[in-house]
């Protein structure tokens, strides 16, 4: 049955993929060579929010991939991985463990960025039609 709805891995949703394939390791990659001086003042507390940072980037990349290949749960696990993401990036972002180099009042203005960006993909993918028509 042809409907004219949208159908496989594109537009928006290719979007999405290649963000968690592509866009989070990079960003994770930058942000983490920053962070790597930081390793010897600031210790461990450094350290544990990388490797968590890491697993979170790994689990947006198993989405991505998942979505791309029109795996069964691959939806609910990208929701997963977004939630997970924001999260993180909450307690990254609001605690002093990790280091940045934000202008003092800055940090609330990154959250709610952050918060609106998982927000919209969560949106994306419980509203569209092309996610419902290909994860039928």
């Amino acid at each position: 049955m042809d409907d004219g709805a949208p159908e496989g891995v594109g537009g928006w949703l290719l979007v999405l993929c290649r963000l968690l394939i592509v866009f989070h390791p990079l960003s994770l990659a930058v942000t983490a060579s920053g962070a790597l001086s930081a390793l010897s003042v600031r210790g461990a507390s450094v350290a544990m929010i990388l490797v968590v940072r890491l697993l979170v980037v790994a689990l947006g990349v198993a989405a991505g991939l998942a979505l791309q290949g029109r795996r069964p749960g691959a939806v609910m696990l990208a929701k997963a991985a977004l939630v997970i993401s924001a999260a993180t990036d909450v307690f990254v972002y609001t605690t002093p463990y990790f280091p940045n180099n934000r202008a003092p009042g800055d940090t609330t203005l990154v959250v709610i960025a952050s918060l609106a960006y998982h927000a919209l993909w969560l949106a994306y993918l419980d509203r569209s039609r092309r996610v419902q028509m290909t994860f039928r």
